[in-house]
C-alpha cells in the first residue's frame, strides 16, 4: 500500500498536476493539503473517472484538506479535531484497507510571538491530545500532511537562517512535533534516510527549487504497529519542475503488510 500526501497549493489550478502524477505515482492513498476549494466544487467526479473514491473537507479560497483512495472504501471518517472549535478546516481522518489516515494542514504560525504562533502551539496540542486516543482505538495509524515544521537541521538548507527564532524550525516548533511523536509515531523517511539535504518545499522566489533551498516539513508519519512495515519512502520532486507548480512535493511511503 503505497500512501502519500501533497499540498497542492489550490486544486483548482493543480488539478492537471494532481491527474499526471496519479496516473504516474499510482499512490493506493492520496492526502490532499491547501486545496482551496469548498466542498461544492470539489472534483469528486474526474477523480472517480480515475478510479479514485474521494472524502473532502474545505473552504473558498483557503485551507481544505482531503483523501483519496484507489480500489478501496473509505470508512468511518472524521472531520476536524473532536472538541476543538475551529472554522479552519485542517484535519481529515478516515480508515482505508484497515489503515487509519490522518491528514493534517498544520498552521503555518506567520512569526515566532504572534497569535498565530501562538493558535499554531495551541492547535498542535489539539491534535497531540485526539491522536493519543486515536491510537488506542487504532493502532495501525499514518499521519501526514504539511506539518510546517522542519524536525531537525538536516531539513533546511540554511540551519544559521532556518533557527531558533524563526517560524517552522522555532524550539516550540519541534518540541510540539517531538511531542506528537512520543505518542509513538515514527518520521517514515528517516526510518529510511540519515542524510540531510532532501527537502519538500521549496519557496517561488530567489530560484529556490534550482538552488535546492528547501526545507523538508511534508512528513509521513507511522505507527508502532507499522514501522515495521513502512518498506520503502520518498519525496517525488519531478511535480516541482512542472509549469505552474505547487511550491511542495508529494512525500510518500510504502507499506509491505
Amino acid at each position: 500500500m503505497k500512501i502519500a500526501s501533497w499540498n497542492v497549493n489550490s486544486l483548482n489550478v493543480r488539478m492537471p498536476h494532481l491527474e499526471q502524477w496519479l496516473r504516474a505515482a499510482q499512490p493506493d492513498i492520496a492526502a490532499l493539503q491547501e486545496t482551496k476549494l469548498a466542498d461544492e466544487k470539489f472534483p469528486d467526479a474526474a477523480l472517480a473517472a480515475l478510479g479514485y473514491r474521494s472524502v473532502f473537507c474545505g473552504q473558498k479560497t483557503y485551507n481544505g484538506v482531503a483523501i483519496l483512495a484507489r480500489d478501496r472504501a473509505i470508512e468511518s471518517v472524521q472531520y476536524g479535531i473532536p472538541g476543538f472549535e475551529d472554522e479552519q478546516k485542517r484535519v481529515l481522518a478516515a480508515t482505508v484497507g484497515g489503515v487509519r489516515v490522518v491528514n493534517l494542514y498544520v498552521v503555518n504560525g506567520q512569526d515566532v510571538g504572534t497569535e498565530k504562533y501562538a493558535y499554531k502551539l495551541r492547535w498542535l496540542e489539539a491534535v497531540r491530545g485526539w491522536l493519543q486516543a486515536e491510537l488506542q482505538a487504532h493502532p495501525k495509524m499514518v499521519v501526514l500532511g504539511d506539518f510546517n515544521i522542519a524536525p531537525d537541521d538536516r531539513d533546511v538548507h540554511d540551519p544559521a537562517l532556518w533557527n531558533d527564532g524563526h517560524i517552522l524550525t522555532s524550539s516550540a516548533e519541534r518540541e510540539a512535533l517531538r511531542q506528537l511523536q512520543a505518542l509513538g509515531l515514527h518520521d517514515a523517511y528517516r526510518l529510511h534516510n540519515a542524510d540531510g539535504g532532501v527537502f519538500s518545499w521549496w519557496d517561488y522566489r530567489q530560484a529556490a527549487f534550482r538552488r535546492n533551498l528547501g526545507l523538508r516539513i511534508d512528513l509521513t508519519l507511522v505507527s508502532d504497529a507499522l514501522r515495521g512495515e513502512a518498506a520503502e519512502t520518498g519525496i517525488d520532486r519531478e511535480p516541482r519542475t512542472w509549469e505552474r507548480p505547487s511550491d511542495h512535493a508529494p512525500a510518500w511511503v510504502r507499506l509491505a503488510g
